[in-house]
């Protein structure tokens, strides 16, 4: 068990401070970066490294608690629960996000469905063989 790390959190303008937290977390146990049983810092703690008010903290970690990712009790420490199940549920949730989010950029320049399908398709062949050279 490990203690959740924030060094490569960092805050981008757009979204909620919260918001931001929780899909850290969410994509941590996707990429299997945080797993199930690792230390939640505390509130206070995560409140000073990030330089954000501790409600934004403790309204990020009460969701993530209604979520069931996060397991707390008062005066002690906080875990992160998350069966693989739940991990690949939120998987398939980051993706649905992401690529709903590129579908609209997509559509708002205009791009046809088939130019998009031929971009994709060139730009994942591109990936895969930069890939390969790896």
């Amino acid at each position: 068990m490990a203690l959740v790390s924030f060094d490569r959190f960092s805050l981008a303008e757009g979204s909620p401070i919260y918001s931001q937290i929780i899909r850290f977390i969410k994509a941590g146990i996707v990429a299997g970066t945080i797993a199930d049983g690792d230390e939640f810092p505390s509130r206070r703690a995560l409140s000073a490294l990030l330089g954000v008010n501790p409600n934004t903290i403790q309204r990020a970690c009460r969701l993530l608690e209604e979520e069931g990712l996060l397991q707390s009790r008062m005066g002690a420490k906080s875990f992160i629960a998350v069966t693989a199940a739940e991990a690949e549920a939120i998987r398939v949730q980051l993706l649905e996000e992401d690529a709903l989010a590129l579908v609209q950029a997509i559509r708002r320049m205009g791009v046809s469905r088939e130019e998009a399908r031929g971009l994709l398709e060139r730009l994942w062949d591109e990936a895969e063989r930069r890939s390969e050279e790896v």
